[in-house]
């Protein structure tokens, strides 16, 4: 008989993330587009690219990830139920009236409700990416880590920074940062300064994090339970998800690690160059000395010479 800690997790694992956390990972996703400069006139204006876009922002993750494995991309549209279900939270979050969405939205215990749903959903898509690679290339850990990497959209909140009280939304993660990438690149609107690839944000490095663990539990190299490892992960996800959005402050779990080992791999060549310019600066010295001690000593011989003629 499984003890009730068994009972628990593996229930959890079973979570079906359809509808109540669907709903929340869309409607932080079509948030986070409303919030970018001019996306709210673009839907007055344009109402079908607008929709588009959204389209992107909710399932690039899952878009990427059938090209990747070269499967059909537009796969994602054969499950009318969510695209009706994302598409109905793309239109009461830019045209209810009053705006009552966004302002409801507003307030931190929502915004932190649905970040929290948003984070497991998260999970789920981790380890479906994973298993999905997995049926296609048997323990092919490099390729499972990538799909399971990329098949993640998440949205990235800049935190606050002094009292300025705008916020910048970001999309982040391989799949999100890629497909949204593309699509600004169709605007006419991409910066090639906030790819996400030359400066990763921590909802990648996370992602990437979850990627390669849920690889190791799926090859047996890691000795624990996926239902175990789904919990503690999430919750994990959750917790500091929470403590960033309350705290306003860029929490960085991983800022030692990475710190530590860009030292011991990458670093060596850091320690070698103050010997190197310590032994420049010696030979310098020394040059300098030489040279010096040259004039000096004919000039003591010019002296001796003067001595010896005046004795004659």
């Amino acid at each position: 008989m499984d003890s009730p800690w068994n009972e628990l997790t593996l229930a959890f694992s079973r979570t079906s993330m359809f509808p109540f956390f669907d709903i929340a990972h869309y409607l932080v996703s079509v948030m986070a587009l409303k919030h970018q400069p001019g996306a709210a006139e673009l839907a007055w204006k344009n109402p079908l690219s607008s929709w588009f876009t959204a389209m992107l922002h909710c399932f690039g993750g899952g878009i990427l990830s059938c090209v990747l494995l070269a499967e059909p991309p537009l796969r994602f549209l054969a499950n009318s139920t969510n695209i009706l279900l994302a598409s109905s939270i793309w239109y009461i979050a830019f045209f209810c009236p009053c705006d009552l969405v966004s302002q409801g939205y507003s307030f931190l215990p929502v915004q932190l409700l649905a970040a929290g749903m948003k984070e497991v959903t998260r999970t789920w898509k981790i380890v479906g990416g994973v298993t999905h690679a997995n049926s296609y290339y048997k323990n092919g850990w490099i390729v499972m880590i990538a799909i399971g990497w990329a098949r993640v959209t998440a949205p990235k909140t800049k935190i606050r920074e002094g009292n300025d009280k705008a916020e910048e939304f970001i999309f982040s993660g391989a799949g999100g940062s890629i497909i949204t990438n593309f699509e600004q690149l169709l605007k006419g609107c991409w910066k090639p300064e906030a790819e996400e690839w030359l400066k990763m944000s921590y909802t990648a490095k996370v992602t990437l994090l979850g990627s390669v663990i849920f690889t190791f539990q799926q090859t047996k190299h890691l000795a624990i339970s996926r239902h175990n490892l789904m919990f503690f992960f999430t919750v994990f996800l959750v917790a500091t998800k929470i403590t960033m959005m309350i705290t306003e402050t860029a929490l960085m779990p991983f800022a030692c690690f990475e710190d530590t080992l860009s030292r011991m791999l990458f670093g060596w060549q850091q320690q070698f160059l103050p010997c190197e310019k310590k032994s420049e600066t010696k030979a310098s010295f020394n040059g300098t000395g030489s040279s010096t001690s040259k004039p000096v000593a004919n000039a003591s011989e010019k002296v001796k010479k003067k001595h010896s003629k005046k004795t004659e």
